[in-house]
């Protein structure tokens, strides 16, 4: 374990992390990483399944209707999107395309703001659209794993519940502020789909997340709602019916 030094440039790079990590295992004579013979996986469990459709009949989405998951929480403030645009996003999805019902999930410290999320979207949408917002409480990482799988977009930050989306086959819009596509995309076969959402010729990115050089975190305030809901209708566009995926490329 000790006779052997990898190479670790300290610079952050536009290199995938997994085939970072990889490196160490190539050192060991493993072959190079392979999006489609390794990707990244979390089994599902089908009993779960179960309750997460039980919990979605019982907030009144139909089996054939589209779900749409939108996840609204970061791991630190340097990846977070504001509330009101994730508000915007939701209402919009809702409404377009014959509409979809809209799940929201966070982590167990952001339940609040979900709930101002929630209210916003709602306040967007003419009162007979409003139960496609759905108010459907926490979800554990198992659940997370069966509620996409049963979505037809998952749409969040570079975060972990992103990656527990990449394990099944749902499109995926991803947000990326501080971090890179090209480091932090989802990890999984070319037959599923994402698209990756930021703005681009900003000298500050990447950063290593600690301090905002520009001091306004321009790297998401400047991703526009607009812009996450254009990518969101070009996937599910391409998603022929719920439960169907294409065999096109990422975007």
């Amino acid at each position: 374990m000790y006779t052997r030094a990898v190479s670790r440039p300290r610079r952050l790079r536009a290199r995938h992390s997994v085939e970072n990590q990889w490196d160490l295992l190539t050192a060991a004579g493993i072959g190079a990483p392979d999006r489609e013979r390794y990707p990244v996986e979390m089994v599902a469990d089908p009993a779960v399944a179960i309750i997460v459709n039980g919990r979605l009949a019982r907030q009144g989405v139909p089996a054939e209707g589209r779900l749409v998951v939108v996840h609204v929480s970061a791991g630190n403030p340097f990846r977070r999107w504001p509330l009101e645009s994730f508000a915007t996003v939701a209402a919009d999805l809702a409404a377009i395309d014959g509409g979809s019902y809209i799940v929201f999930t966070c982590g167990p410290s952001e339940r609040d703001a979900l709930a101002r999320v929630i209210a916003d979207a709602r306040r967007q949408l003419p009162p007979d659209t409003r139960h496609r917002i759905i108010d459907c409480g926490e979800f554990s990482l198992v659940e997370l794993r069966a509620l996409t799988d049963r979505a037809a977009l998952y749409v969040g930050g570079d975060s972990g519940p992103m990656h527990i989306a990449s394990t099944g086959p749902a499109p995926i819009v991803s947000l990326y502020g501080p971090t890179l596509p090209a480091r932090s995309a989802p990890w999984r076969s070319s037959r599923w789909i994402a698209a990756a959402v930021e703005v681009e010729g900003l000298p500050c990115r990447p950063c290593d997340q600690r301090v905002c050089a520009p001091g306004d975190f321009r790297c998401l305030t400047r991703i526009r709602p607009g812009d996450v809901v254009g990518a969101a209708a070009r996937l599910l566009a391409r998603t022929d019916k719920i439960g169907e995926r294409d065999g096109c490329q990422d975007e």
